[in-house]
C-alpha cells in the first residue's frame, strides 16, 4: 500500500485551514494572506482532490458583486486548470460583528434574515460549483450566560431556517444535502447542538430529515470529553454521516486543530479502521471526502503550511496501512472470536422469538451460570488493544 496520496483518497483541505494566518486570541497574523489560486495548485501538486470553502474565505465579507464574480471565476480558472473539486462549501455566520449573538438564533429578528439570506446566496454558489454537501457550523449559535437566550426558542429558529433551506434546495433542484457540525462550546461558552447526539435529536425534528446529516469533528467531540471514533460509528448506524472533519486534539482543553493523528492516536487508529473496514460485511462504512479541518501551527511559515498539509494526508494513510495489516492478521482475527466481537451482530431473541418464548427458557435464566463470569470467561479486550498498538507502531508485520 502506497503512502503517497491520489484523487482517488479523495482527500479534501477547507481553504481557511492551509490560509490560516496564524493569528490567535493573543497575537496577530504570522503569515500573510494565501491566494485562493495558488491554494489549488498547491494542494493539486500534493495528491488532495478537493477544496472547500466558505464564503468569506473566497471574497471579504462585505465585497461588492463584482469583487466576488471576480473571486468566484478565479477559483472556477483554478480548478478547471488543475482537475479539483468543491465537494463542500459552508458559509460563515460568525466572524463579522453582526454575528456577534449567532445568526440563525440571534435575538435580533434582522440579523437572522440577514443570515438566512447569506446562506441562501451561498447555496446558489454550492449548486453553481457541484458541492453536493452544505456544512452547517454554529459557533456563534450559544450564549454565555443562562439569562440572555430562550433555549427552546432558539432551537425552533434553528428549525425554521434549517426547514427554509431544505425547501429552498428542494424547490431549485439542488442536489445537496446539509451536515450539522457540532462543538461543545468556544467561540460561545456554550454553543447549541453541542454534540454527536444532541445534532441527531435534533435532525428527527425537521420537516426534511432525510436532507440533514453530520459533520463530527475530531476535535469538537474529544472536546466534549466523548470518544470520536464510537460518535462516528453512531453517526454511521443512522445513515447520517454526510461528511466529516479530521484533524488532532490532546483532552479537554481549546480547539487544538492539530494535524490529524498528532494527538490521540490511538483512536485516529479505531476511526481509520471504522472508516475503511467498519461496514458489516467488512467493507467501508464511509465513502465520502476525508476532509482535513486542522490550522498549521502559528510557528510555520509557508513551507511548513504545505508540510503540515502533506502530514495530514500521510497519517491518514499510515493509519489506513497499519489498519489494513491489523485486520489481515490472523492472530488478530483469533483474538476478536474471542473476544466475541462478530458475536454482537447476532440477533438477542431468536427468529420469531417471542417474549413469552424467552420467559419459557429456562437456560436463559434459571439454568443460567452467572457465577461462572466470577473468575473466568474473560474477554481478552487488553490482549485485543494490544494487538491494535502493535500494528500501529509498526511492530508486527
Amino acid at each position: 500500500m502506497t503512502t503517497t496520496p491520489t484523487r482517488e483518497d479523495r482527500f479534501s483541505f477547507g481553504l481557511w485551514t492551509i490560509g490560516y494566518n496564524g493569528a490567535d486570541p493573543f497575537g496577530g497574523p504570522t503569515r500573510p494572506a494565501l491566494d485562493v489560486v495558488h491554494a489549488v495548485e498547491k494542494l493539486s501538486e500534493l495528491g488532495a482532490y478537493g477544496l472547500t470553502f466558505h464564503d468569506d474565505d473566497l471574497f471579504a465579507f462585505g465585497s461588492t458583486d463584482a469583487e466576488r464574480q471576480t473571486q468566484i471565476d478565479r477559483l472556477k480558472g483554478a480548478l478547471a486548470d488543475t482537475g479539483l473539486v468543491v465537494p463542500m462549501v459552508t458559509t460563515n455566520l460568525f466572524s463579522a460583528p453582526v454575528f456577534k449573538d449567532g445568526g440563525f438564533t440571534s435575538n435580533d429578528r434582522a440579523v437572522r434574515r440577514f443570515a438566512l439570506r447569506k446562506v441562501l446566496r451561498n447555496l446558489d454558489l454550492a449548486a453553481e460549483l457541484g458541492a453536493k454537501t452544505f456544512v452547517m457550523w454554529g459557533g456563534r449559535e450559544g450564549a454565555e450566560y443562562d439569562s440572555a437566550k430562550d433555549v427552546r426558542s432558539a432551537l425552533e429558529r434553528y428549525r425554521e431556517a434549517v426547514n427554509l433551506l431544505g425547501d429552498y434546495v428542494t424547490d431549485k433542484g439542488y442536489d445537496i444535502r446539509f451536515a450539522i457540525e457540532p462543538k461543545p462550546n468556544e467561540p460561545r461558552g456554550d454553543i447549541l447542538l453541542p454534540t454527536v447526539g444532541h445534532a441527531l435529536a435534533f435532525i428527527e425534528s425537521l420537516e426534511r430529515p432525510e436532507l440533514v446529516g453530520l459533520n463530527p469533528e475530531v476535535g469538537h467531540e474529544q472536546m466534549a470529553g466523548l470518544n470520536f471514533a464510537a460518535g462516528i460509528a453512531q453517526a454511521l448506524y443512522h445513515d447520517k454521516l454526510f461528511h466529516i472533519d479530521l484533524n488532532g486534539q490532546r483532552g479537554i482543553k481549546y480547539d487544538q486543530d492539530l494535524v490529524f493523528g498528532h494527538g490521540d492516536l490511538h483512536n485516529a487508529f479505531a476511526l481509520v479502521d471504522l472508516l475503511e473496514h467498519g461496514g458489516a460485511d467488512g467493507g467501508p462504512a464511509y465513502t465520502g471526502p476525508r476532509h482535513f479541518d486542522y490550522k498549521p501551527s502559528r510557528t510555520e511559515d509557508e513551507t511548513g503550511v504545505w508540510d503540515s498539509a502533506a502530514a495530514n494526508m500521510r497519517m491518514y494513510l499510515l493509519l489506513k496501512e497499519r489498519a489494513s495489516a491489523f485486520r489481515a492478521d490472523p492472530e488478530v482475527q483469533e483474538a476478536l472470536a474471542a473476544a466475541r466481537v462478530d458475536e454482537l451482530r447476532q440477533n438477542t431473541l431468536g427468529e420469531g422469538e417471542t417474549y413469552d418464548d424467552l420467559l419459557a427458557d429456562r437456560s436463559a435464566y434459571e439454568d443460567f451460570d452467572a457465577n461462572a463470569y466470577f473468575g473466568g470467561r474473560g474477554f481478552g479486550f487488553v490482549r485485543l488493544q494490544q494487538l491494535a498498538a502493535e500494528h500501529l507502531m509498526g511492530a508486527r508485520g
